[in-house]
């Protein structure tokens, strides 16, 4: 039997129900054997050793002298860390993915560190998720869903003191890499709902970026419904 596809997965417990909704998505539909395992901010402390601060009752880091809307916002940076070879799978926990995760693995190309959505640049402005203010950084919400090539030698140039002390803006836009050291994936693998244009069936994966139906306060939005669907077939006894 082959190795499992090692996945890894954003964790943050507010939004616990999200995470648990993209852990079954995934598992639901691959075809292959895979790995889950969720990035627990208190349980990487010998990998990363950031200060975070609360500030009205929010989370902030003060090296990027930002607000940080999740406990993962840096943590999937260690993925190279906890995985020295071969290839893996970051994705944010407010996924939902509608396709075998085998078909995006299929798509690795060791010519590449990492491979992203490219998504163009948005607008920060305002707030998202629970209340979250937007914030702007170049090649935003490129880090969201990124497969890694943990083998490749370039990620050496990311030491343990570069992700502890760079700010998080040089790390979610890749800055230890060479431009062309970063591919890219199909649009399908992270569609931003109600961002990215077009018909959202043709959907691999739903990244519900601006928040969803699993946070109390939440107004309702595209896609709602395929995520309520999942949610209730994954309680279903």
């Amino acid at each position: 039997m082959s190795a499992p596809l090692q996945v890894f997965l954003g964790y943050d417990p507010r939004e616990h129900v999200a995470y648990e909704v993209a852990d079954f998505s995934i598992r639901r539909r691959a075809s292959v054997p895979i790995l889950i395992t969720p990035l627990v901010l208190a349980h990487l402390g010998h990998v990363m050793c950031r200060p975070v601060e609360r500030r009205d009752g929010k989370l902030y880091c003060p090296i990027s002298q930002a607000p940080m809307s999740t406990e993962f916002a840096i943590s999937r940076f260690c993925v190279p860390f906890l995985q020295r070879e071969g290839w893996a799978l970051f994705a944010d926990c407010d996924v939902l993915c509608l396709a075998d995760i085998a078909e995006l693995f299929a798509l690795a190309d060791d010519r590449y560190a990492v491979q992203v959505v490219k998504h163009a640049p948005m607008t920060a402005t305002g707030t998202k998720m629970d209340g979250q203010q937007q914030t702007a950084y170049a090649r935003k919400n490129w880090s969201s869903v990124v497969l890694w090539n943990c083998s490749h030698p370039s990620h050496a140039r990311l030491t343990h003191d570069r992700l502890n002390h760079w700010p998080g803006r040089d790390l979610h836009a890749f800055k230890w890499l060479e431009d062309d050291e970063i591919g890219e994936l199909p649009q399908q693998w992270n569609w931003l709902v109600g961002v990215t244009q077009g018909d959202a069936s043709a959907a691999r994966t739903l990244h519900f970026t601006l928040g969803g139906p699993w946070f109390p306060e939440w107004m309702g939005g595209p896609c709602d419904d395929l995520w309520i669907r999942e949610r209730c077939a994954m309680r279903k006894p």
